[in-house]
C-alpha cells in the first residue's frame, strides 16, 4: 500500500469518534491517555504461552509477578511486587516467598500463593506446549514433569506451606532464581477463568488480572486500550488510559507522532536516524539484547557444518552496524556486552578467505551447485535492510545466491515452528540479567531454539554453570559454551547488540527506558 493512501486511511481512523480538543479515539480524553504504537497485533495475551515482546508489553501492564526490577538501582536489583519479602536457605537451593496481604484480582477474588502454583503447573504442563517451560527447569523435577516423565505435579519442588508462603526447592543452588520471577511466564493465573472461557479467556470481557491496568478493548489488528485498575494493590497508575495502536508502517507512525496523534514511537528506522536524532523528542538507551540469524541445521545445505561456518565467516557485522548507524555494537559472541560472560574473542570472525575454504570443504567449490537458500525475516524496514545487506555480502564474499522472504510477525512465528527457513532472523532481549538467559535459549530442550540443533556438551555446560558460585568458574563454563555455539557448531550467527531509539512527546514524563527493555506505564505522567 502506498504511503499516501495509508495516511488517508489511518487519518480517517484517528478522526472517527474524536473531538479536536477533548477526546482521542474510543472516546478517551486526550489529557488522560498515553498514546503509543506497538506496531503489530500481539500474537497472544496468554502469559504462559507468549514469547514475543509485543505481547509482553501488554502483559507487563495488566499483570505482575512476585518481584520486579528496581531500575533506580545501578546494580539492577529487585523490589517487592506480589511478594513482600523472600529469602533463601540451603546455599540458595530453597527459596521462600512471603506474599502481600489483601491483594485482589480485578474481579474481587483474593490472590493466593496457589495461583502462583497453578500458573507454574500450567507453564510446565506438556499439554500447554509453552516455549518458556524451560524457564523453570531449575525447580526440582520441573523438567521431568514438563517432558511427561512424571505425571504427579506434587513431586515438583513448589509448595504452599501452612503460613501461605510459597516454598521453592531447586535442583541445585541458584542465586539469581528470584530474577526469573520478573518474567511474564511465571505470573500467577486463574484456572477457573481459563476453564470457563477456554481459548477466549484473554478477551477483554473475560480476562481477569491484577496489574496496574485492566484490558478494556482489544480491536484486533487496530488497537488495544488499557484502563487504570482502581483495585490495584499498590499506588494507582498515574495515567488513566493507555491507547496502543498497531501501525506497522513506521513512516506513517512518525507522521502521526509529528502531528500529535500518538505520543510515543519506538523502533525508529535506521535510515532516518540522522534526522530524527536532531529532534528534541528523541531519546535512546542501551539495551541487553542480541540480533541474530539462525540456520535450520536439518535442512540442506545447512545440515553441513562447513556451510554454516562459511556463511558465518562471510558476514561483516561491522558493515551492518555502520549501515544502521544507530549505535549498535557488532557481535560474534552470544552473550551481549554489558552483561557478565561477554567475551569479544569468541565467535566466527569476518574472514572471506576462510569462508571460501569452508565452502570448498563442504563440497561446494562451485557455489552455483548449492541448493536454493531462503533467508526469512518478519516484516520491518530495518530487518529488510539487514537482510538485503547480508544477501549482498554472501553474494560478494562467497558467490552464494540467497532469496529473501518476509511475513508479518504472527505468521512468521508460526513459520519458524512449522517449517523453519534455511536462514531466519530473530532477536532476544534479556528476560533477566544473567548469561544463562541467553545461552539457555539454544539448549536442545529450549522451544525458542528453532535451529533444530542440539549438543549434549553445550547443554551440560549450561546446566553446570547455573549451580556454580564462583564467578570466574562460571565465566569459564560460559566461554566454553559460546565457543561450541558460535565457533565449533555454528547453528547461529550473532549480528549485533542493540540500542533503543524512541520519540517521546514532551507532554509525557517518566516514560520507562531501561537496559531490559521493559515498558511498565504505571509511573508515566501526562502534562
Amino acid at each position: 500500500m502506498k504511503l499516501g493512501l495509508m495516511l488517508m486511511i489511518v487519518g480517517a481512523l484517528f478522526a472517527s469518534s474524536c473531538t479536536k480538543k477533548q477526546s482521542t479515539q474510543y472516546g478517551l480524553k486526550n489529557e488522560e491517555t498515553l498514546k503509543i504504537n506497538i506496531t503489530t497485533e500481539p500474537p497472544s495475551l496468554d502469559w504462559s504461552k507468549s514469547t514475543d515482546t509485543t505481547s509482553a508489553l501488554i502483559q507487563d501492564n495488566i499483570m505482575e509477578g512476585m518481584v520486579e526490577y528496581n531500575f533506580e538501582d545501578p546494580d539492577l536489583g529487585l523490589k517487592p511486587a506480589l511478594a513482600k519479602e523472600w529469602n533463601s536457605t540451603n546455599k540458595a537451593q530453597t527459596w521462600t516467598f512471603t506474599l502481600r496481604d489483601n491483594v485482589k484480582w480485578n474481579d474481587g477474588v483474593p490472590f493466593t500463593a496457589q495461583h502462583i502454583v497453578d500458573g507454574w503447573e500450567r507453564l510446565l504442563n506438556p499439554t500447554t506446549a509453552s516455549e518458556y517451560a524451560y524457564f523453570l527447569y531449575g525447580v526440582k523435577n520441573a523438567s521431568k514433569y514438563s517432558r511427561g516423565e512424571i505425571k504427579d505435579f506434587s513431586q515438583v519442588g513448589v509448595k504452599v506451606n501452612k503460613k501461605g508462603q510459597l516454598v521453592v526447592e531447586l535442583e541445585g543452588p541458584q542465586s539469581y532464581f528470584p530474577y526469573l520471577l520478573t518474567h511474564h511466564c511465571t505470573y500467577p493465573i486463574r484456572l477457573d477463568v481459563i476453564k470457563k472461557f477456554g481459548e477466549k479467556w484473554t478477551s477483554p470481557e473475560n480476562i481477569v488480572t491484577l496489574g496496574a491496568y485492566n484490558l478494556k478493548i482489544w480491536e484486533h489488528d487496530k488497537a488495544i486500550v488499557l484502563e487504570r485498575n482502581d483495585s490495584y494493590y499498590s499506588t494507582p497508575a498515574k495515567t488513566k488510559n493507555i491507547l496502543a495502536y498497531m501501525i506497522p508502517q513506521v513512516s506513517t507512525a512518525i507522521t502521526l507522532f509529528e502531528t500529535g496523534k500518538i505520543d510515543v514511537q519506538a523502533n525508529l528506522p535506521s535510515a532516518e536516524l540522522k534526522v530524527l536524532k536532531k529532534k528534541k523528542e528523541y531519546k535512546e538507551s542501551g539495551i541487553l539484547s542480541l540480533y541474530y540469524y539462525g540456520m535450520n541445521t536439518k535442512k540442506p545445505p545447512f545440515d553441513n557444518i562447513n556451510v554454516r561456518k562459511a556463511v558465518a565467516h562471510a558476514i561483516d557485522r561491522k558493515e551492518i552496524t555502520t549501515m544502521l548507524d544507530g549505535g549498535q555494537r557488532p557481535m560474534t559472541s552470544w552473550v551481549p556486552p554489558g552483561m557478565f560472560g561477554f567475551d569479544s574473542n569468541k565467535g566466527a570472525k569476518f574472514d572471506p578467505s576462510k569462508a571460501k575454504e569452508f565452502l570448498a570443504k563442504a563440497g561446494f567449490k562451485d557455489p552455483s551447485k548449492l541448493p536454493k537458500i531462503d533467508l526469512a525475516y518478519n516484516t520491518n524496514e530495518d530487518h529488510k535492510r539487514i537482510a538485503e545487506n547480508v544477501q549482498a555480502q554472501l553474494k560478494r564474499n562467497l558467490g552464494i545466491t540467497v532469496e529473501i522472504k518476509n511475513e508479518e510477525w504472527k505468521s512468521y512465528l508460526g513459520k519458524l515452528k512449522s517449517d523453519t527457513p534455511h536462514i531466519y532472523r530473530m532477536g532476544w532481549v534479556a528476560d533477566f540479567p544473567d548469561p544463562d538467559n541467553f545461552l539457555n535459549l539454544m539448549t536442545s530442550y529450549s522451544d525458542n531454539n528453532h535451529t533444530n540443533w542440539g549438543n549434549n556438551a553445550f547443554d551440560d555446560l549450561i546446566k553446570r554453570a547455573v549451580s556454580v558460585d564462583k564467578k570466574d568458574d562460571r565465566r569459564e563454563l560460559y566461554a566454553k559454551a559460546q565457543q561450541i555455539l558460535t565457533e565449533d557448531e555454528v547453528p547461529v550467527i550473532p549480528i549485533y547488540s542493540g540500542v533503543s531509539h524512541i520519540l517521546v512527546n514532551e507532554r509525557v514524563k517518566n516514560y520507562p527506558m531501561n537496559v531490559m527493555g521493559r515498558r511498565k506505564f504505571k509511573g508515566v505522567v501526562l502534562k
